[in-house]
């Protein structure tokens, strides 16, 4: 199959690349229609992108504040989180953090998505090294694309969806678990939204909650120093230690920022308002730091149980709270300590916190039983990646 590749920049083997835009926040009448607009939270998970979490109405597209994207092009993140990719399953729209790419006729748009899966490293090496990396199209059109010729394409990519398929049923049963979750969380505290059973309110700062924002020393892949938790690093509801990065971080700085058991990482800053104050409970044995566009919550146990906060910062309820304390500035969007410190949060008697989180740490079990037949099948579809792509 290398005697017949074809290498060429990336972009002489598309027809149109082009970049999302966001129509002005301050017109609420743009948004909440039935037009998908995509940012990066939508892309990653899935080949086909359907849905979209926040959409536009006919008024943002008439007045020209949003840039059709056709079905069938390739979405890419190229702002914050480089290289998560998707194909549009209809006419879409998205933001400024995602740019779309349609290829030309002789490359299969799905042997596209998995040359893009395959080589997400390379974008994010590519990216500048700023706190929030950007590729923009000119590097990314600089990219080398090699390609057999279409119908080597076609099997290439049908083969890697039979493995992709593998995966993505891992994925449901893990969605799974969240579902029961949500279904025992309610089950116990009730529908948070109109607080039927009439718990206490109390914000973080009335609950005595200490936070601190993290380093600002400058991080890299080398293992040099000890390793620093990042955005991309702080899933919903999990830590992610894939693209662990490191820095040298003087000791008494390292001291005060070292995490703990029951510490709640969130994001503090995202070009995507949906990302900020996403947020995990760290329970690993692993000395970690974490960077400074990171805010570490250190919670009275004695008031509130980590877990129970997490499971309610994730509803929609806890999004509602936090979201009048999360400010957007020329494009970032970004949460501080203060903000944090004002959502309000109900306080169940602790004993219930408690038998919910021995819940969740059951499901969390059951979920590491499943892992070792979930990270071969995960192998073998990297292993089919790295056959396919030189790796």
């Amino acid at each position: 199959m290398k005697d017949e590749l074809k290498i060429i920049p990336l972009g002489d083997a598309v027809a149109k690349i082009k970049t999302g835009s966001t129509p002005p926040t301050s017109h609420a009448g743009y948004f909440g229609g039935d037009i998908p607009w995509f940012t990066p939270g939508d892309i990653g998970s899935t080949k086909n992108l359907i849905e979209s979490t926040r959409t536009l109405t006919q008024e943002a597209i008439s007045e020209g504040e949003a840039k059709l994207f056709e079905k069938g092009m390739l979405l890419v993140t190229c702002i914050g989180d480089i290289g998560r990719v998707g194909i549009l399953q209809q006419p879409s729209y998205s933001n400024q953090q995602i740019t779309a790419l349609k290829f030309k006729d002789d490359i299969d748009s799905d042997f596209a998505y998995y040359w893009f899966v395959s080589n997400k490293q390379k974008l994010v090496n590519l990216a500048n090294q700023a706190i929030v990396p950007i590729l923009n199209n000119e590097r990314l059109s600089e990219v080398e694309f090699a390609y057999p010729p279409l119908t080597e394409q076609k099997r290439i990519a049908s083969l890697l969806a039979r493995a992709d398929r593998l995966r993505q049923l891992r994925r449901t049963a893990h969605d799974l678990g969240d579902a029961l979750l949500q279904s025992v969380f309610l089950e116990m505290f009730g529908d948070i939204a109109v607080n039927p059973k009439g718990w206490d309110i109390a914000t973080l700062e009335d609950l005595e909650t200490d936070f601190i924002y993290g380093t600002s020393q400058k991080c890299f892949s080398e293992p040099k120093g000890l390793p620093v938790l990042r955005i991309p690093n702080i899933l919903h509801g999990s830590i992610d230690l894939e693209d662990l990065k490191y820095a040298e971080v003087p000791e008494k700085e390292a001291k005060n920022i070292l995490l703990k058991h029951g510490d709640i990482i969130f994001v503090r800053t995202n070009g995507n308002p949906d990302y900020v104050g996403r947020c995990a409970v760290f329970n690993l044995d692993k000395d970690l730091l974490f960077a400074s566009y990171l805010i570490r919550a250190r919670v009275d146990l004695s008031k509130i149980n980590p877990v129970f906060l997490l499971n309610f910062l994730q509803t929609a309820k806890g999004r509602e709270a936090m979201a009048p304390y999360i400010r957007t500035t020329a494009g970032q969007s970004n949460i501080g300590i203060e903000g944090l410190g004002q959502i309000p949060v109900p306080v169940p008697p602790l004993s219930l916190q408690e038998e919910f989180a021995g819940v969740v740490a059951r499901v969390e079990s059951l979920r590491g039983r499943m892992g070792e037949s979930t990270r071969g099948v995960e192998g073998l579809f990297e292993s089919l990646l790295a056959e396919s792509f030189g790796g």
